[in-house]
């Protein structure tokens, strides 16, 4: 059966979430490939709404398997924290699988990320100071901590002092803040351990074999193409893949086997944080977008920029993702 691709096609915010929702009723597994935190995903089902940041919108849809991905950076206090927030609205959580190559988020990735926002002053990226470039530099220096080092207290430990002998001087030296401590961080890191133990797999393993089973598989996005790090305005970019590529290296699934590239797009546009943005609006008619469309941040709760729509960024992704189809969402807000 097909793999599925539901990504943003534009700058992120696109109503991935509610796409989502609307086929959740009809694939078997919704994965999310990328990013971390730093998203946000709004569901409403009925007269409840749901904002989701690290969890899969299938989590949900009571016959889904909700899967996060090795392309993943996971927080695993904010995801343990969203988790317990779902699980107390009576949502069941147990069915969610994590991989255990998704790498960690860690107290010294988000101070750093947020002590050098401040240090760049104008030039600002206009992060979410969540520590999710930081995770992903680490992967790509190769000195990341992963979901299943959690499970070996002395790779653990190790992997924490190796990073820390560095962060620390630059966090001392250069920004002149204190350090962090490596005991802490390795204790406050065991517990998560056996929390997420349960969870933990070969999630690649197990979404090749579901498709060797006949089950459908659905792809989820978060950000948007023009957000993408390779693809996207950079540097005004996120620190990862949210494009139709990502999906397969996020998720250990190969490209012969996706079927169904789906770009979601607003009637409109938006953007949060800085970067070009050609459609921009500065008028009423800017205003009125932001507020008849509810245009605040899910992660952030910063108001979104607002403009026209943009129809060369549409083409763009087409190209990029090899869309095979759009999802348009708030034509009602026109």
């Amino acid at each position: 059966m097909p793999a599925i691709v539901l990504l943003g096609a534009q700058w992120g915010d696109e109503g991935k979430g509610k796409a989502t929702d609307l086929l959740g009723d009809r694939v078997d597994y919704v994965v999310r490939y990328q990013g971390g935190n730093n998203a946000g995903h709004t569901v409403v089902i009925g007269d409840q709404k749901y904002a989701l940041h690290l969890l899969p919108s299938g989590i949900l849809s009571p016959n889904v398997v909700p899967v996060i991905g090795n392309g993943v950076v996971i927080d695993p206090g904010v995801l343990l924290q969203e988790i317990k927030g779902l699980t107390e609205r009576g949502i069941d959580c147990s069915k969610l699988v994590i991989s255990s190559n998704a790498h960690l988020i860690t107290p010294y990735h988000r101070t750093i990320d947020k002590v050098t926002e401040r240090f760049l002053g104008n030039s600002k990226i206009g992060t979410t100071g969540r520590g999710i470039g930081p995770a992903y530099a680490d992967k790509i220096n190769r000195i990341g901590i992963r979901v299943q080092d959690l499970f070996d207290p002395s790779i653990l430990r190790q992997k924490i002092e190796s990073a820390l002998r560095d962060k620390n001087q630059v966090l001392i030296k250069v920004f002149n803040r204190k350090n962090i401590d490596v005991d802490e961080v390795l204790k406050e890191y065991l517990e998560y351990a056996e929390i997420l133990r349960p969870y933990v797999t070969d999630t690649g393993l197990l979404l090749n074999k579901a498709l060797e089973a006949g089950k459908t598989v659905l792809l989820e996005g978060s950000q948007g193409t023009l957000l993408d790090v390779d693809h996207g305005t950079y540097p005004f970019v996120t620190s990862s893949n949210p494009t139709a590529g990502g999906a397969c290296t996020g998720s250990g699934i190969g490209p012969t086997k996706i079927t169904t590239v789906i770009g979601i797009i607003k009637a409109y546009t938006t953007r949060v944080g800085s970067g070009p943005f050609p459609t921009e609006l500065f008028d009423e008619d800017g205003e009125k977008l932001r507020t008849i469309g509810g245009e605040v941040g899910v992660t952030t709760g910063r108001p979104r920029r607002c403009g026209w729509y943009d129809a060369p960024i549409a083409r763009y992704a087409v190209r990029v993702n090899g869309l095979t189809d759009f999802f348009l969402t708030k034509l009602d807000v026109l």
